[in-house]
């Protein structure tokens, strides 16, 4: 029998030895086409090479593309199971021209593929072109020899391929398989096509056209080929099947489902069977892509066709998590083909066992609620609106497992109910929320969330992704449009700007539409809406509008790198000060970092150098850094520490960063850092590249902040630092090795010099005063000695105070020095006196003539100043007259 695996590699072959390229298939989540939630067919990584925007080093190209159709427009998810051909994960076979080859070469390849490769019989075989390609006919005769009666012409928009309402398109042919007349049905076109008679199994777009908003259409100068092939349903057919799931592939992941749960793989209970493998299929390879369950955007989708697999495996009985059981199985059957799904297997399997583990919970519960809730209801009638959102918002029983649930029993929700309850819950939400004091202009962006949903942030897996502009914000008012030199808030439906949040800032970069260019300068986030702030820099903008986004990628760098050494310095902290730290504030910016965290005194050198080098230990380690979503109670149970200010939901991403054996590898309990955070990290713990502290400081009571540096700022940082050093060594003439002790000596020796020098100021004022009584005075049986001294400071006027009140025994004195450009002066009086003469009276009497006011001290010595020594003699005549009116 013919494998799924070989129907691939023959087709790619094929056309490999046609001169075609094999391009690896894309990512599920698109980053090219912002009006798709994941890739939907093969020629979408390939939609700019069609428009001419894009110029590969290959005009031939061959895929085989993964696919998923389980949300927006294109959401075949409660067909799956039901049917034979409906899945959410298929794999698209195709062939693609750009500009070189057209209508004959990509009918003859077709042909030549089916009728002799897989050597399918050409009676069997029969097609569709658009009625008025006549072209394409006439080839079709050429080539297979068919007859008009199997060439139907399609005058409806099935044969028809648009990209959109204008751009490139241009007509189909459909290639059909007629699996005979003991199958119901009849041909496309005929009033019985939607039969299984015969399948569609290849369809050629003949990319020719340009159509224009007024309907008119032009021949493009680039004719292009674009073909899909689904390799579920040719793989049918070559397997001599009528149903995909009974292809090889599916068969060995049904059966693997059936032997997990001790079930028959068929029968009544093969529908169950049937849905697990599907979407085990979508659920692994949307998490191999990146994209984790969440309540919103394509993370919502994840999480809804991972609920309806578990459910399915709830009603074949299985009381255990059973999805993440399967995976081994998954991969075996097509991880040659995907590498990515071995590589990610852990994270697979990890997220589906913690998933379904979480809403074994929900489901038990909500099934039962809904069951008490049905049997008080007439048979048959549908469930309340309002009585599904109370399953839904007081103990989430999503919308989609009730619908999926009463399916069943044939029953539905009564939606107009429903609806009129969310649209309740939203607006007491949004009173909530705008008299929060967030933003003058907080209802604009709640409006905006309310209208057109919120921004699915694609940051964490791509610096550079396409989106659709919802909304051009000038000021606090909506616009349609804003031109050049104009500060706008730009709101897209995707981004991978990261907002400001957790302490690490805003993203910047560019955002170019076809029109217009937008510098962006800040991100910022309200009400779950992505706030692109910036100025067009180059023509115009408007709603609507594809764009495309590039975030700074160097400052981008620069944040991851500072943001992961943050979670290592937290726990450096920790690991050298004690279990008490706990964060209380960061900034995670492009040039530096900024911890504050609990302590009560400053870091000493040694335990800065300690904090250093753990962090640098880590860095040097280079392992993963990995992430995890959960809630944040399994966080916390796993010691993960929620970060200062941060308010979480009911899922977190986990941060985990090194090893703390060194080894790099290890359980949960081994590893270094644990954190709950929003932010985007470096891969691997090396490329932080280095870290080094600047300060430690005080930021409040009992609050420490610590700034650093990490990467090339952090070795330029201590290159500057060396330099610095070197250049003292140089000036001292000594290795910079010894360079410190020659400095301390140096030191050493300078402040033995200033004090002798200090000294011997002293000695010489004391031997030459002027201005002033050499000898003491009697006033009112008090000694008194006022001198006024040059060449000395304010500084050495207390200790030759000291000196001259041990000279005299009993008395007061008065100095004041003459520094030039101002005076200082010093009053000292014996302790015998002081109960009768206090020194601050005699200071406050003598400095208003020196033109200062007030100075202090104590009783027997009190300091002070004043602008001039000019008026000394009118000083010490103050000082006498304090002491003679004693």
């Amino acid at each position: 029998m013919t494998s799924l695996a070989d129907i691939r590699s023959t087709f790619l072959n094929f056309f490999e030895r046609n001169g075609h390229t094999v391009v690896p298939s894309s990512s599920l989540v698109p980053r090219n086409d912002p009006t798709l939630m994941f890739t939907n067919s093969g020629m979408v990584q390939f939609k700019n090479c069609f428009t001419g925007v894009e110029r590969r080093d290959y005009v031939r190209a061959t895929t085989a593309q993964k696919c998923v159709r389980a949300g927006g427009k294109h959401n075949d998810l409660d067909n799956v199971g039901y049917t034979a051909r409906h899945h959410t994960f298929f794999e698209m076979l195709g062939n693609f021209s750009f500009g070189d080859y057209f209508k004959e070469q990509a009918i003859t390849f077709a042909w030549e593929l089916l009728t002799k490769d897989f050597d399918i019989p050409k009676d069997k075989l029969l097609v569709t072109v658009y009625h008025t390609d006549d072209e394409a006919a006439e080839i079709w005769k050429k080539v297979a020899g068919l007859e008009d009666h199997r060439i139907i012409r399609i005058p409806t928009k099935d044969n028809f391929w648009q990209m959109g309402p204008t751009g490139p398109c241009g007509p189909c042919t459909e290639i059909f398989f007629d699996h005979g007349e003991h199958i119901a049905g009849g041909p496309p076109g005929s009033p019985d096509e939607d039969g299984d008679r015969f399948i569609e199994i290849w369809n050629n777009v003949f990319m020719q056209n340009e159509q224009f908003e007024d309907g008119s259409m032009i021949d493009l100068e680039m004719q292009s080929i674009d073909t899909g092939m689904g390799l579920e349903r040719i793989g049918a057919l070559l397997q001599g099947k009528h149903d995909n799931y009974d292809t090889d592939l599916m068969r060995a992941l049904i059966e693997a489902s059936a032997h997990a749960t001790s079930t028959d793989p068929d029968g009544k209970v093969n529908v169950h069977h049937r849905v697990i493998a599907d979407h085990l299929r979508s659920t692994s390879f949307l998490i191999a892509d990146g994209v984790m369950p969440s309540n919103e955007g394509r993370g919502y989708v994840l999480r809804r066709i991972m609920r309806r697999a578990m459910r399915h495996a709830h009603l074949l009985g299985a009381k255990d998590p059973l999805m993440f059981r399967l995976v081994p199985e998954l991969v075996k059957q097509m991880g040659a083909a995907y590498p990515e799904l071995g590589q990610a297997q852990a994270l697979i399997t990890e997220t589906l066992k913690a998933e379904e583990t979480r809403f074994k919970t929900t489901l038990d519960r909500g099934l039962k609620l809904l069951d008490d809730e049905l049997s008080g209801l007439d048979d048959g009638a549908d469930l309340p609106g309002a009585t599904a959102f109370k399953l839904y918002d007081t103990y989430g029983f999503p919308l989609d497992l009730t619908q999926d649930a009463l399916r069943e029993k044939g029953r539905a929700v009564e939606l107009d109910g429903f609806d009129a309850a969310i649209a309740e819950q939203k607006a007491k939400a949004r009173a909530a929320w705008s008299g929060s004091g967030e933003a003058a202009d907080a209802s604009v962006w709640f409006d905006l969330a309310d209208k057109s949903g919120v921004t699915e942030f694609l940051g964490y897996d791509t610096e550079t992704a396409e989106g659709q502009i919802v909304a051009v914000v000038k000021g606090s008012e909506i616009a349609t449009e804003a031109t050049k030199g104009e500060a706008v808030q730009i709101v897209v439906n995707q981004t991978p700007f990261y907002a400001e949040s957790g302490g690490q800032v805003g993203d910047a970069g560019v955002i170019k539409t076809e029109s217009g260019v937008i510098t962006v300068t800040d991100t910022k986030k309200a009400a779950g809406i992505f706030i692109h702030i910036g100025e067009v820099t180059e023509g115009s903008v408007s709603k609507g509008q594809a764009a495309r986004l590039d975030v700074d990628r160097a400052r981008r760098t620069d944040i991851r790198a500072n943001h992961s050494a943050t979670h290592l310095l937290n726990e450096a902290l920790r690991e050298v000060l004690g279990d008490h730290i706990a964060q209380r504030g960061s900034l995670n910016a492009p040039d530096r970092l900024r911890f504050d965290f609990s302590h009560g005194k400053g870091l000493s050198s040694d335990e800065i150098t300690r904090v250093e080098n753990e962090v640098n230990a880590m860095i040097r380690q280079n392992t993963k850094v990995e992430t995890r979503i959960m809630t944040p109670d399994e966080a916390r149970g796993l010691g993960a520490q929620a970060l200062f200010g941060e308010k979480y939901g009911d899922e977190v991403r986990v941060v985990s960063m090194g090893r703390k054996d060194g080894s790099g590898k290890g359980t949960t309990g081994d590893v270094y850092s644990l954190e709950l955070c929003g932010g985007t990290h470096v891969r691997q713990l090396g490329e932080i590249g280095a870290f080094v502290v600047l300060s430690d400081s005080a930021s409040s009571a009992g609050v420490r902040r610590v700034e650093a540096l990490t990467g090339q700022v952090a070795i330029d940082y201590l290159k500057e630092q060396g330099e610095r050093l070197n250049a003292v060594a140089a000036i001292l003439k000594a290795p910079a090795s010894e360079a410190a002790e020659r400095v301390k000596a140096l030191a050493d020796e300078r402040k033995a010099l200033a004090n002798e020098v200090a000294q011997l100021r002293r000695e010489l004022a004391m031997a030459g005063g002027t201005k002033s009584e050499a000898e003491a005075k009697d006033i009112n049986g008090i000694a008194f000695k006022a001198q006024v001294l040059s060449g000395v400071t304010g500084k050495d006027l207390p200790a030759l105070i000291d000196e001259m009140k041990a000279a005299m025994g009993s008395g007061a004195v008065l100095l004041i020095a003459d520094t030039g450009d101002k005076a200082a002066v010093a009053v000292g009086v014996t302790a015998d006196l002081t109960d009768r003469l206090s020194a601050v009276d005699i200071l406050r009497a003598v400095t208003p003539e020196l033109g200062g006011k007030g100075g202090g001290g104590r009783p027997d010595m009190a300091q002070g100043g004043g602008a001039s020594a000019a008026n000394a003699e009118a000083a010490v005549k103050a000082a006498e007259a304090v002491i003679a009116g004693l």
